[in-house]
């Protein structure tokens, strides 16, 4: 397994030095995409596999799932800085995971050198709409007034303690100043049939998992969480208009291992964005709802820190702990 790491990292040093070679004449690139086929982030990867492939060669995704992300991306830690491994960083990789788990497998500010951000999805606040009907709730503002009133008998579901929507409906609950009883569920699918079937009140979700039964007038949704509306519903106001500084959304993006030569980065970098900005990536990420967020590394890498100082204090709030 050297012998062949070295032959790698010495075929790909020399498509980058001898005149008039491609980089794309070097060894396959591999991305490890840390959750399993089919989901959205790997939809994501696999389109832009596609795209880079006239600048990159073949681009190979592998599906490392288990340990929410942790698995995959200690693997892309772990293996060769020599451009053809990357991984992809996400909300819970590099946002949650390091509070929520007392330890992990990867230091997420020292073991991955920064790409690109690929793309963020708006999450949104979500109601039963039946049930916002029978309580009389229809903006942000009425549902903390409700709350304020009746203490205690609003509750809210998530995809379990710790994940995004848990730590988003504690951050709301404690800028709103309400009491919410947390139910958390077995995963998001779960989390959204609690919540259409009315066991549930409210829900932080993804928009691209609620959209559907938006527009269909199942549920009903009170706000988006990003700071700014949504180009895909531009109708449904913001909780930071009620909440001033409530800010989340779903993102993920592109690492390689600390490590990695800044001028190699620099190309990946290159290629990938290349690819975000192109019409037909657009076009395709669009049918998920996720608007494509490409940035230099050092932006990437900015990004992530921030994200990692707001998640920490939201975890804290929610006193979730994996281990």
């Amino acid at each position: 397994m050297t012998n062949r790491r070295q032959a790698i990292t010495a075929l790909a040093a020399a498509s980058l030095a001898a005149p008039g070679m491609s980089w794309a004449q070097a060894a396959p690139t591999r991305i490890v995409v840390p959750f399993a086929a089919g989901g959205p982030i790997d939809v994501t990867a696999r389109v832009l596999a596609e795209a880079v492939k006239g600048s990159l060669g073949t681009v190979i995704v592998e599906n490392r799932p288990g340990a929410g992300g942790n698995i995959g991306v200690s693997a892309v830690a772990k293996a060769p800085a020599d451009g053809l491994t990357l991984g992809i960083a996400t909300t819970a990789s590099h946002g949650i995971n390091p509070w929520l788990f007392k330890q992990l497998p990867y230091d997420p500010a020292k073991d991955f050198a920064a790409i690109t951000q690929m793309l963020r999805v708006p999450n949104v606040l979500v109601m039963n709409a039946e049930t916002a009907t029978r309580l009389n709730i229809n903006t942000v503002a009425d549902l903390i007034a409700y709350g304020k009133a009746n203490p205690g008998k609003l509750n809210y579901g998530s995809g379990g303690n710790g994940s995004a929507g848990h730590l988003a409906g504690e951050l709301f609950k404690n800028q709103a100043g309400i009491f919410a009883v947390h139910i958390p569920y077995n995963g998001g699918n779960p989390a959204q049939l609690g919540l259409l079937s009315g066991q549930v009140d409210f829900n932080f979700d993804n928009l691209a998992t609620a959209a559907a039964n938006i527009r269909s007038g199942k549920l009903k949704a009170l706000a988006m969480t990003t700071r700014q509306r949504s180009s895909v519903m531009p109708d449904v106001p913001t909780v930071a208009a009620t909440l001033p500084g409530f800010d989340i959304d779903t993102w993920w993006g592109l690492i390689a291992p600390a490590g990695t030569p800044a001028e190699t980065v620099r190309k990946l970098n290159a290629a990938f964005n290349a690819a975000l900005n192109s019409p037909d990536v657009k076009a395709r990420f669009a049918q998920l709802l996720a608007e494509p967020a490409p940035s230099t590394p050092e932006q990437f890498d900015d990004f992530m820190k921030r994200e990692r100082a707001k998640y920490e204090r939201m975890v804290k709030l929610s006193g979730a702990q994996v281990d």
